[in-house]
């Protein structure tokens, strides 16, 4: 017995350090990490080298939950409410109706290509439907790529919040299928139980963040505790919600979002220890999800899942996401990408285990087909976001250049941090600009001595300086001792070639700049004119085109009102593919309104002397017919 037990230690120990080490293959060639997690339990189990005989998915079950519960908690503790406003609406309409959406369609795939009944299609549907929040989560934030930050927010929020919908979809179909009782009579108890789980994952899930974030701020524990409780009640409201009939996940994930954005103390102790833990339950998952699966029964359903995959990415996904963002602005590009990131991850791989602690027919085949879908996403999806990114056209640049930053929290419940900067060598502070009076320093390190500042004299690359600050100024701090990113004169194809103000009216911008200005936009503001062609938030680097000249944000507030604005006189063009699908709004209605508008007639020659209407009615439809809404640059 205690041989058995060590040796388990032995081989769970060698396993994960195995899996983290591999991290270093996934940053040096682009590999998805999770991907990488998955492969080496694999190869671990008894297909591969390690032959490890692994069958108890129940076990597999309990692992994963916890561990999606963990990576849930953390992902809300992360996620910003300025996130939240940005693109909670998309986001949420995603992860609710897009994923019956799409578990709907592929249902219909599903029965075509492997003769499952309605129910049991649906069922594989209702598993591969839900995005990935780990694998989304990481990609996108570890990709290196910067993208606008309404599309980053919107495959955030969807990523950790259309599980609930998911989990409870695959139950539902599992108990009908266990019971074989009749789907007719069914849809309005589903929607009820669903609607329920809703509302008691959130009422719990908002409560608990407010009373974790309480216990926190109240209680005087050893400060290396705080962490762990804060983790045993996550933990707590995951299961206790799950006791009472309500989604479990949506509950901890709220949780997260609302006690990661009050004040709280150690918070800086606690996103550190989330993190570790967060890695860990990625790791144990991956691997355990790995170890359950047997590649040798893959070929027999290869073929359809990987049909089943094609579907999934190229018509399910992108349909759901069109008829989902579609009220919302996104233009046909974004919508593009969103779709593309529909990555499906370890959710769908747990979801495939629960059929077979049911003991369902075709058990093993649902959870062979979800894992083949997975691991084509990971491989394709996964690989590719970065290039997808770049082909779309949606890589905006950085607002801030690098910045190399330590947070240190202050004992108590002050709002003063103290904030350490290693100086970058092309930060403002090493080309000599002064450092004002509010970010003085109060101590320096050089070359491993510590330095008063005043007797360190300037600083220089390379130096760690430490500061005393509030919250409210690390965004200075980040500009002042952090790289620069692109501006506008080092780049001036990128943000224009000359700086106009917000409030300046199109009619004097055309007077100075010798442009044409549509009838009717004389009074309009270049910062309307904003707010009137690109829906949602504005970012730096978002273009208007008028006319021969293109309008370009170079600078926004943190509440995304435009601050300055360049103009490219001569702008180079940026080249995007042509996209035939995710037509948004007003390419939609502009093709209607092509459709309704009269087809003219050739007409017959007339004489030259013959007399027109003496009211001239004929002539207006023309006249009207040849305005365009592009501004046509004056001649000569």
């Amino acid at each position: 017995m205690l041989e058995s037990m060590n040796l388990a230690i032995l081989i769970g120990s060698i396993l994960v350090v195995a899996a983290a080490f591999t991290s270093l293959i996934s940053f040096r060639f682009g590999a998805p990490l999770l991907l990488v997690f998955l492969l080496v339990g694999l190869l671990a189990g008894e297909d591969g080298i390690g032959g490890i005989n692994f069958d108890n998915a129940a076990a597999a079950y309990f692992i994963g939950s916890i561990a999606l519960a963990v990576i849930l908690f953390d992902s809300g503790f992360e996620t910003r409410l300025s996130t939240l406003r940005l693109a909670a609406l998309p986001a949420v309409v995603l992860s609710t109706a897009g994923v019956a959406v799409t578990a709907v369609l592929v249902g219909l795939a599903a029965q075509l290509l492997f003769g499952f009944t309605w129910l049991e299609g649906l069922l594989i549907g209702a598993i591969v439907a839900p995005t990935d929040a780990a694998a989304v989560f990481f990609l996108l934030r570890v990709g290196g790529i910067t993208l606008r930050d309404r599309v980053r927010s919107t495959l955030e929020i969807e990523s950790g919040s259309n599980d609930p919908i998911a989990v409870f979809l695959t139950l539902a179909l599992v108990g009908l299928l266990g019971n074989s009782a009749s789907a007719v009579t069914i849809p309005l108890e589903l929607v009820g139980d669903f609607l329920m789980q809703v509302a008691i994952g959130g009422v719990v899930g908002i409560t608990a963040g407010f009373l974790i974030a309480e216990i926190a701020n109240r209680t005087n524990l050893e400060a290396a505790l705080y962490p762990i409780v804060v983790l045993a009640f996550a933990l707590a409201v995951f299961a206790t919600t799950t006791m009472i009939g309500g989604s479990g996940f949506l509950a901890v994930y709220l949780a997260g979002i609302v006690a990661g954005n009050v004040r709280m103390r150690h918070a800086l102790a606690l996103r550190r220890f989330q993190s570790g833990t967060t890695w860990l339950s990625q790791i144990a998952m991956f691997l355990t999800l790995g170890l359950l699966a047997t590649p040798s029964q893959f070929p027999s359903v290869l073929a359809g899942a990987l049909g089943l995959a094609v579907f999934l990415t190229l018509i399910a996904r992108p349909a759901a996401v069109w008829l989902g963002l579609l009220p919302f602005g996104f233009t046909r590009y974004e919508m593009a990408f969103v779709s593309w990131v529909g990555l499906r991850g370890a959710v769908s791989i747990l979801l495939a285990i629960l059929p077979i602690i049911a003991r369902l027919d075709h058990a093993s085949d649902f959870f062979n087909i979800a894992f083949i879908v997975v691991l084509a996403s990971l491989l394709v999806q996964g690989w590719t976001i970065r290039p997808m990114a770049q082909f779309l056209g949606l890589v905006v640049p950085s607002r801030l250049g690098p910045v190399d930053r330590i947070e240190l929290e202050l004992p108590g419940t002050g709002e003063h941090e103290i904030v350490a900067y290693v100086i970058h060598p092309d930060s403002a502070v090493a080309r000599g600009e002064r450092i004002p009076r509010w970010a003085r320093p109060s101590l320096l390190v050089r070359d491993g001595r510590s330095m008063r500042p005043h007797n360190a004299g300037r600083p220089r690359p390379g130096d760690q300086v430490y500061i005393i600050a509030t919250p409210r100024f690390l965004p200075l701090l980040d500009r002042l001792f952090g790289g620069h990113a692109v501006t506008a004169v080092e780049d001036p194809h990128l943000y224009g070639e000359f700086a106009l103000e917000p409030d300046a009216r199109l009619h004097d911008v055309a007077a100075v700049y010798g442009i044409m200005v549509t009838p009717g936009d004389e009074a309009l503001t270049v910062a309307a004119l904003f707010r009137r062609e690109l829906a949602g938030d504005i970012e730096p680097g978002d273009r208007v085109a008028y006319g021969p000249v293109d309008l370009i944000v170079r600078q926004t507030s943190g509440d995304h009102e435009i601050e300055e604005v360049g103009l490219a006189v001569e702008p180079t063009r940026q080249s995007r593919p042509h996209i035939p699908v995710f037509q948004n709004r007003k390419e939609i209605a502009a093709f209607l309104r092509g459709l309704r508008r009269p087809r003219k007639e050739p007409k017959a020659e007339q004489p030259v002397e013959a007399t027109p209407p003496a009211d001239g009615a004929e002539a207006k439809p023309a006249e009207e017919e040849v305005v365009e809404t592009e501004i046509i640059p004056p001649k000569g």
